[in-house]
C-alpha cells in the first residue's frame, strides 16, 4: 500500500473510533434535549440535506483544484462541527452543530478521487471497500467506549471524546500529498447526467439508500424504548455493525461490483428482518453485523461510476452519485419518523418490501447490459 493510502487508512480508522461512539446515541441524546420520533426523523432529513448539497461542487472542485485542500477542509469542519455538538447545551445548538457535521460528508467525492488515483494496480472496487473497512475498524471500538462513557457520564461526554479523536485524525490527514490533476475536463454536469444509462444507474442508488437507510436512524430509540435494550448493549450492537462493515466489505471488494451491491442490499433486508422479529441481544446482533452491507453495497456503487465517466472527470460523477445516496438518506428518515409513530415495526416491514423491489430492478438492469 502506497505512503498516502496507509495515511488516509490511519486517519479514517480513529475518525471511525471518533464518530461511531456518539453515532448509535445521537438519536436518543435528542430524545434527551426534548425531540419527538418525527421530530428526530425531521431533523435526520435536515442532516441528509446539508450532507446533499455540497457533494457535487466538491467533486467538481476535486478534479479542477485540489483532492487533498477538499478532504483537509472536510476534516477541519468536522472538527468544528464536534466541538460544536459537545459544547451545545439546547436542542437549537446541538441540531445547527449537526447540520455542520453533516456538510462535511462533501469528503466523499475528493476522498474517493483520490483513493482512485493512488490506487497502483489495487482495482476501484477493491481500495474503495478497502478504505471502507478502515474506518469501520475504528467503528468497531467506538461504540464499545461510547457505550461506556454514556452509561456513566451521560451521553453529552461522549462527544467530548469524540473531539479529542478528531483531533488525532486531522493530524494524520493533513500527511498526505497532493495530486496532480488533469487539465482536460471533457465532459460538464450536464453532459454527465444526460447519459441515459447513468441517469438510470443513479435512480436506483437513490432508491437502494432510501430502502437501506430506511430503519436505521430510529434503530437506537426502537432498541431502548421497544425492547428495554441498555445503552451499553446498543453500543455493544453498533461494534458489530461495524465488524460486518469490515468483513463484508472486505469480502466483496473481489466481486463485480453490481453482485456486491446485491450482497449488500440483501443483506441490509435480513438486519430488517432481525430487528423487527427478533427477541434477544442475539439475534439483534446478527442483524447489525448483517447491515455491514449497506455500507459495502454504497462503496461498490461507486466503484460502477467509472464504467459511465472518463478519469478527468470523476469527482464530478462520485459527487453526483453521493448526491443520489444523499437524497434516500434525506427522505428516509422523514417516513421512518412517519411510520414509528404508528407503529415502529412498519419501519423494518416498509424497508423489507422495498429492499426486495430494489433487488428485482438491479438485477433488471444487469440483463439489459445497462452496467456490470
Amino acid at each position: 500500500m502506497y505512503r498516502d493510502l496507509i495515511f488516509v487508512s490511519l486517519s479514517l480508522v480513529t475518525w471511525g473510533i471518533g464518530e461511531s461512539a456518539f453515532l448509535y446515541f445521537q438519536p436518543i441524546y435528542l430524545q434527551e434535549l426534548g425531540a419527538s420520533p418525527l421530530i428526530i426523523g425531521g431533523i435526520f432529513s435536515a442532516v441528509g440535506i446539508a450532507m446533499t448539497i455540497a457533494h457535487i461542487p466538491a467533486g467538481y472542485l476535486s478534479d479542477r483544484i485540489s483532492r487533498r485542500n477538499m478532504l483537509w477542509a472536510s476534516w477541519m469542519l468536522g472538527l468544528i462541527a464536534g466541538i460544536l455538538m459537545a459544547a451545545a447545551r439546547s436542542l437549537p445548538v446541538f441540531v445547527i452543530g449537526m447540520l455542520i457535521y453533516g456538510f462535511t460528508a462533501f469528503a466523499a467525492s475528493p476522498l474517493n478521487s483520490y483513493i482512485t488515483a493512488a490506487r497502483g494496480k489495487l482495482s476501484i472496487g477493491r481500495v474503495i471497500t478497502l478504505i471502507s473497512a478502515m474506518y469501520n475498524l475504528g467503528a468497531i471500538i467506538g461504540p464499545i467506549i461510547g457505550g461506556q462513557i454514556g452509561e456513566k457520564y451521560g451521553i453529552k461526554t461522549i462527544y467530548i471524546f469524540s473531539v479529542v479523536t478528531f483531533a488525532c485524525s486531522l493530524v494524520l490527514i493533513l500527511q498526505i500529498k497532493p495530486q496532480k490533476i488533469s487539465s482536460e475536463h471533457s465532459k460538464s454536469l450536464f453532459q454527465i447526467v444526460k447519459n441515459r444509462k447513468f441517469l438510470g444507474f443513479l435512480i436506483l442508488v437513490l432508491f437502494s439508500m432510501f430502502a437501506m437507510y430506511l430503519p436505521y436512524p430510529l434503530t437506537s430509540v426502537y432498541l431502548r424504548d421497544i425492547k428495554s435494550i441498555s445503552l451499553q448493549s446498543i453500543g455493544l450492537l453498533g461494534s458489530l455493525g461495524s465488524v460486518g462493515n469490515v468483513i463484508i466489505s472486505l469480502l466483496l471488494g473481489s466481486v463485480q461490483p453490481i453482485f456486491g451491491v446485491l450482497i449488500g442490499q440483501s443483506a441490509a433486508i435480513m438486519f430488517s428482518m432481525f430487528l423487527w422479529k427478533g427477541t434477544n441481544l442475539y439475534l439483534f446482533g446478527f442483524g447489525f453485523f448483517l447491515y455491514g452491507g449497506y455500507r459495502a453495497a454504497r462503496g461498490l456503487s461507486t466503484a460502477i461510476v467509472n464504467q459511465f465517466v472518463d478519469e478527468s472527470n470523476m469527482g464530478l460523477a462520485y459527487g453526483i452519485n453521493e448526491t443520489a445516496n444523499a437524497i434516500g438518506i434525506i427522505l428516509a428518515p422523514l417516513l421512518a419518523g412517519f411510520l414509528y409513530e404508528r407503529t415502529p415495526p412498519l419501519m423494518y416491514i416498509t424497508s423489507i418490501v422495498l429492499g426486495l423491489i430494489v433487488i428485482l430492478l438491479w438485477i433488471t438492469a444487469k440483463r439489459k447490459g445497462e452496467m456490470r
